[in-house]
């Protein structure tokens, strides 16, 4: 896990989707937050032979996918129980914080970068499937895969117009919707999906080979 020293910055873009507007001022704590997505390996460990098959099979360093926002949600209950830890999933705002750099930011237009070649699995580059966790360099607090590999669940529903209603402080999305946030694109993105600032979204029972996820505490 990477220390995220709490701070205040600037959530949203006024480039791209309607979604990321307004641009809004964000204070958060402090928080831990995943050097790597959470992988295979650890997956197993973790929930034994539970039958989770991933779309790309026998990598126990790639990130673990085709897993929906329940079952990270589950890891992270049984996961808990083994440690008597607090993890959970990051909101995401904590995941737009980590991914530009947190207090270390540079402001760049990806996570550790103005260029996605050497930070992200992406369309062009990956060959159509998920790498292994830090291969890529890493973000200014050292964390790897925030721009590519496979899009992250986040904890928060999903609102078009959240950012219009949110709260400065430790924002939470809204209280109830239809679908979770899902953050930094994944292995089959060309373009859109890889801003740090770019939203997308998913209904949380839906399972596919470009979604897993990331621990925060």
């Amino acid at each position: 896990m990477i220390f995220v020293a709490g701070g205040s910055f600037e959530m949203g873009s006024l480039l791209g989707g309607s979604d990321k507007r307004p641009v809004h001022r964000v204070t958060l704590n402090s928080f831990y937050i995943g050097k790597y997505e959470v992988t295979q390996s650890l997956w197993q460990q973790v929930m034994g032979n539970d039958g989770h098959e991933n779309y790309f099979q026998d990598c126990p360093d790639c990130p673990v996918e085709r897993v929906s926002w329940f079952g990270a949600n589950e890891f992270i209950k049984r996961l808990n129980l083994l440690t008597t830890e607090k993890y959970r999933l990051p909101t995401e705002a904590e995941w737009e914080y980590a991914a530009k750099g947190g207090r270390l930011t540079q402001n760049h237009k990806y996570s550790g970068s103005d260029s996605t070649d050497g930070i992200a699995w992406r369309n062009g580059n990956s060959d159509n499937m998920t790498h292994q966790a830090g291969q890529k360099k890493c973000n200014e607090l050292g964390i790897y895969d925030m721009t590519g590999n496979v899009w992250e669940w986040c904890s928060d529903w999903y609102s078009e117009t959240y950012y219009s209603i949110s709260p400065t402080e430790d924002p939470k999305g809204i209280a109830v919707g239809s679908e979770k946030v899902l953050r930094g694109g994944s292995w089959f993105q060309e373009a859109f999906g890889l801003n740090v600032t770019d939203r997308n979204s998913m209904d949380p029972e839906w399972r596919t080979g470009f979604v897993g996820f990331r621990l925060c505490r």
